[in-house]
């Protein structure tokens, strides 16, 4: 119930946000017309609630001048027009999304244990099992594994099947990204709608993405070897599977940052005091972002060393604020990658510390003299970051179920966008439009 009227609470604060980002979304993807009032960037805000009366102010990215560099410095992203910009746009915050869908996918895959189901890797992919005699011999080639002579001895091949599936549909899913993302990147670069910095950003991504089918086959092979000890569980590296997971992030935010480029080349400046006021967030919100980042990593140790089954409890862990043993591997530096005790005990306080840090960002902010829409994100970004620790409260206290495993999961890359966002907002203007700004806002 606490979580549900929070996240109501996100949502109501995050409205303001919005509709400016609609707004500009409109104004630089939309004919204008000169001196029409309704071609203002932000006139949402002009008879708002806020008080606040938007002057009219000269849009940057006209018809003309989209795709090149305008007479006043500002660059824009994409050629062809309005319609070029917003089909791109769509395209991208599309393939962002599906990076997301397969982080939340790889989570459930890892959750359920299916991730060591499939014994081998093809960069391009196969045909799953289609008669009783190819899973019975998917079925052999995984009772060679460590997992099933360890773990799941004796499953049924109705067992066997549904994890397989998962795994088939995590590895899948990747490989649809890849089309789903080539395929309109070649008819853009055709068209000549890709700007020459752009291609390149876009490639560096693509190769990012085929690489990390590479990386997520090196991280299930380290499951698949023979665990050092007879008392220990078979799973994957927890290095590997950070490193896979950073690279989702990576390739992620590459998305994200690029498709609010596209589609907002200006950031919402309608004065010189909110722009100042923009660049004190800014200062702010850098380190918050890293910490956040962070935090998310250190996730990753958690579920590779299955830290999360231990410790069931909050906010002490056990009988004690600070578990024995936390520092008793040599050297000591592995203690923080390797020891259960020290990799939930580091990411409970990189939880705390994320919550308080983007609580003390709201705190500083509170009283500057800034644009509505970077308020209401900041405001979004405070009850998203609470919400993400109720969230893993309750996944560490309920034994870390799939359902709520996989909200804690979304919620931390939710978060991180939340942050891409609100850094990509109070980004620097060109100097073509702090040139049309008045000093201040006039209030109605």
């Amino acid at each position: 119930m606490f979580q549900s009227r929070l996240l109501s609470s996100i949502l109501k604060r995050n409205k303001v946000a919005i509709n400016t980002i609609v707004s500009n979304f409109r104004a630089t993807t939309l004919p204008l017309k000169k001196d029409d009032p309704s071609t203002s960037i932000f006139s949402a805000f002009r008879s708002s609630s806020l008080g606040y009366r938007v002057p009219y102010i000269r849009n940057m990215s006209t018809t003309a001048s989209i795709g090149k560099e305008s007479k006043e410095g500002l660059k824009l992203l994409v050629t062809g027009g309005p319609r070029a910009q917003k089909m791109v746009g769509i395209w991208l915050f599309g393939s962002a999304a599906w990076v997301f869908s397969m982080v939340m996918l790889g989570g459930v895959t890892r959750l359920t244990r299916s991730g060591l189901s499939m014994t081998d890797w093809k960069f391009t992919g196969g045909l799953p099992p289609l008669s009783d005699d190819e899973w019975l011999n998917e079925f052999e080639k995984y009772k060679h594994s460590p997992e099933y002579k360890r773990v799941n001895k004796g499953m049924k091949i109705e067992d066997f099947k549904f994890i397989y599936w998962m795994e088939y549909a995590h590895r899948m899913w990747g490989r649809g990204l890849g089309i789903m993302f080539a395929l309109p990147f070649s008819y853009f670069l055709r068209k000549g709608y890709i700007t020459v910095g752009l291609g390149l950003r876009l490639s560096g991504l693509f190769a990012l993405g085929a690489g990390q089918g590479l990386i997520g086959w090196w991280m299930v092979k380290s499951g698949l070897e023979e665990p050092a000890s007879e008392y220990v569980q078979p799973r994957v590296s927890p290095y590997r599977l950070a490193a896979h997971l950073t690279s989702a992030f990576v390739i992620y935010s590459g998305l994200f940052w690029t498709a609010l480029s596209v589609v907002m080349p200006e950031p919402p400046a309608e004065s010189l005091t909110w722009v100042h006021g923009a660049a004190k967030v800014k200062r702010l919100a850098l380190p918050v972002s890293l910490v956040v980042g962070i935090t998310a990593v250190s996730g990753a140790f958690v579920a590779g060393n299955d830290a999360g089954h231990a410790y069931n409890t909050f906010p002490k862990m056990g009988d004690t604020w600070i578990p024995e043993g936390i520092l008793e591997m040599k050297p000591l530096v592995r203690n923080f990658f390797e020891n259960t005790s020290t990799v939930q005990f580091d990411h409970r306080v990189l939880a705390t510390t994320t919550l308080a840090s983007i609580g003390a960002l709201w705190w500083c902010t509170r009283k500057l003299d800034i644009h509505p829409a970077v308020r209401a994100l900041i405001g979004s970004t405070l009850g998203m970051a609470a919400l993400q620790v109720s969230l893993g409260v309750s996944t560490l206290l309920s034994y870390v179920p799939v359902s709520l495993g996989t909200a804690h999961q979304a919620g931390a890359l939710t978060l991180f966008s939340l942050m891409l966002l609100l850094n990509h907002t109070v980004r620097k203007p060109s100097a073509s439009l702090l040139k049309s700004l008045p000093q201040v806002m006039k209030t109605v």
